[in-house]
């Protein structure tokens, strides 16, 4: 199984790049939303890879980070969703806000992407909510930002709601829900 190729980006297009490692070139199939990552042709690149083995095929599918190819390997353990449809997703909106909509069961956002329905959208929420890795979410995104204005509503001073915001996400929370609880313990506990 190849798990990362470091090398000279030959050609890029819409739905994948030519990497050359020692004079062989990889057809890898990336999303397209991360082309804007990727260096101009005739630079080096590191891409963290995947191997798809079917009986007729041998193919790469590469990622800009480890969150990025983590979402697309759960995303294959989804009873329906092969490679093409997990590219597809990871095409349609950036992992980040992909688990974030799964996490805060957005089906507008989620069914927003193309060739993603009502039914498999609502399957990936049921199968992945617990399995997607929580460390893709960050501190500077809405679901924290609401929480911290949450607080903030409920009389905390806004260095005191952050600090307690940021302690809940990195203690596992991750929805809004979630993150307000985990954060308003923290803030009682330290009155």
């Amino acid at each position: 199984m190849i798990g990362s190729l470091r090398g000279r980006l030959i050609s890029r297009r819409p739905d994948n790049v030519i990497v050359e490692v020692n004079g062989v070139g990889y057809h890898v199939n990336v999303p397209m939303n991360i082309l804007s990552n990727l260096p101009e042709e005739g630079s080096n690149v590191f891409l963290h890879t995947y191997t798809h083995v079917r009986e007729d095929a041998l193919q790469l599918y590469g990622f800009v980070t480890e969150e990025e190819k983590t979402v697309f390997v759960t995303l294959l353990n989804v009873n329906g969703i092969g490679p093409k449809l997990g590219l597809a997703i990871l095409s349609g909106m950036p992992a980040q806000k992909f688990v974030e909509a799964v996490y805060n069961e957005d089906m507008p956002m989620l069914t927003s992407i193309p060739g993603l329905g009502k039914k498999i959208a609502a399957r990936l929420v049921l199968e992945l909510k617990e399995k997607l890795p929580r460390a893709v979410v960050s501190k500077d995104h809405s679901i924290t930002n609401d929480a911290v204005s949450a607080l903030i509503n409920f009389g905390y001073k806004k260095s005191l709601s952050e600090n307690a915001v940021e302690k809940a996400v990195r203690a596992g929370a991750i929805t809004i829900e979630d993150i307000i609880k985990e954060a308003l313990k923290y803030l009682t506990e330290n009155k």
